[in-house]
């Protein structure tokens, strides 16, 4: 028999540590591939990790609540000879420079130690404990800038501070406190008998912090739009039969108004893009976000990917599979990252319209407020007469450091054109 380690998975681009939430086996414990062995959490989703092979459970190195870098061994698994072969190795035993290596492999024998935050600052286990070995005091952790989220110290911006301490001048490691966005500051709130206090859940508590962020990062504008769907709703009257026998699925307004937004996306490929610095990064796929509720209220957006290249049939299956998944807390970190603009369905709540906040780093959002029945003035012939029509608002936020008014509005003006043009005598 052979020991290899079970390392911390990739889970999405961006990535860079998990929280371990609960742990389903313990030492000595028999496993098979794809059993259950623990759930972990991330800034973007909660998800299940299975074995990747058959074996024995030897040791858990990290407990529940702890977080582990991307690529970190958080567990050893007695295996065949023949498996420990093709086991994956962890990110741990790559070297770059005989100095990495050594730390590389002594990192894994010392003492664990909780991921902590001072003076505003994240610490993962993994630059802990590299500190540790290479007699780095906390305070002169402080002072070491940092490449990765939020300013966080990475373990590449400690090795290169290892390496390179001696030559460069301490000044340059005088580091101002970095602007973040600020925590939620505590209210004095008079709180009566009948009063009840809940306490917000991890999903929540991330959730707020990335709003925040959001409108701290963008400049964000709203422009609105009216459009007159009322051939979509009789089209889809008419087809929502056809679609449930034909095609073994569910149709929606959602899939459509879809279809529409990619139409528009490609007439003004400048709102599908991102900003890094002073660069704006346009993205040759459309993936598209779609903000869809979790049983527990909240929020999330998994993503379509390569949108542009479905039909509004296989729009129409991958919005129902995407919604069942996250109706059953299904997701999975894949699901959830690349989303390069985003599709929020305020109607389906019976909102008229809003305002959404930017996913970052995407620069544009649309609302889809409720489809309603509303007296319109119709041109025809004999001149002009009043009809009920159905009616709705679609609301586009975008970010103005790049998106200007101009694009912006044209934006949502052609996603309304493309609604109302539909072709009533389509087929699918």
């Amino acid at each position: 028999m052979a020991v290899v380690d079970l390392i911390m998975p990739q889970m999405g681009e961006s990535v860079m540590e998990g929280t371990i939430l609960k742990w389903f086996k313990n030492p000595g414990d028999t496993i098979e591939q794809d059993d259950i062995i623990l759930e972990v959490g991330t800034d973007k989703v909660d998800t299940e990790i299975p074995a990747p092979f058959d074996g024995k459970i030897k040791e858990l190195l990290f407990e529940n609540g702890e977080i582990v870098a991307i690529g970190q061994a958080i567990a050893t698994i007695e295996v065949s000879d023949s498996v420990a072969k093709n086991a994956p190795k962890t990110s741990q035993k790559k070297s770059i420079g005989e100095e990495k290596e050594s730390i590389t492999k002594e990192v894994k024998n010392l003492p664990k130690k909780k991921a902590v935050v001072t003076s505003n600052r994240f610490y993962s286990p993994l630059v802990l404990t590299i500190s540790a070995k290479e007699n780095i005091s906390m305070q002169e952790l402080e002072q070491i800038p940092g490449s990765g989220k939020e300013g966080r110290v990475t373990k590449k911006d400690l090795l290169y501070y290892i390496e390179n301490k001696d030559k460069i001048s301490p000044k340059k490691y005088v580091v101002k406190p970095k602007e973040s966005t600020p925590s939620p500051q505590e209210v004095e709130i008079s709180i009566g008998p009948g009063d009840e206090i809940v306490e917000m859940n991890r999903m929540r508590k991330m959730i707020a912090e990335r709003m925040l962020e959001s409108q701290e990062i963008a400049a964000h504008v709203t422009s609105f739009v009216e459009a007159d769907v009322t051939n979509i709703v009789y089209w889809r009257n008419r087809m929502k039969v056809h679609f449930k026998e034909k095609e073994n699925t569910l149709l929606t307004f959602t899939p459509i108004f879809i279809e529409a937004v990619i139409k528009a996306i490609k007439d003004y490929p400048l709102i599908n893009a991102s900003v890094s610095g002073d660069k704006i990064i346009i993205k040759k796929d459309i993936n598209i976000g779609l903000a869809v509720a979790l049983p527990d209220g909240n929020l999330i957006v998994p993503v379509i990917k390569n949108a542009d290249k479905l039909n509004l049939i296989g729009l129409t299956q991958k919005v129902n599979e995407l919604a069942k998944k996250a109706k059953n807390n299904q997701l999975k970190p894949e699901d959830l990252t690349g989303g390069t603009f985003t599709v929020s369905n305020m109607g389906s709540f019976g909102n008229l319209m809003g305002t959404p906040i930017l996913v970052q780093p995407q620069i544009g959002i649309l609302a889809l407020g409720a489809v309603v029945k509303k007296p319109a003035v119709l041109e025809t012939p004999q001149g002009d007469t009043i009809a009920i029509r159905h009616k709705m608002f679609l609301s586009h936020s975008y970010d103005h450091r790049v998106v200007d008014g101009a694009l912006g509005g044209m934006l949502v003006r052609r996603v309304a054109d493309y609604l109302e043009k539909f072709d009533i005598d389509r087929h699918a």
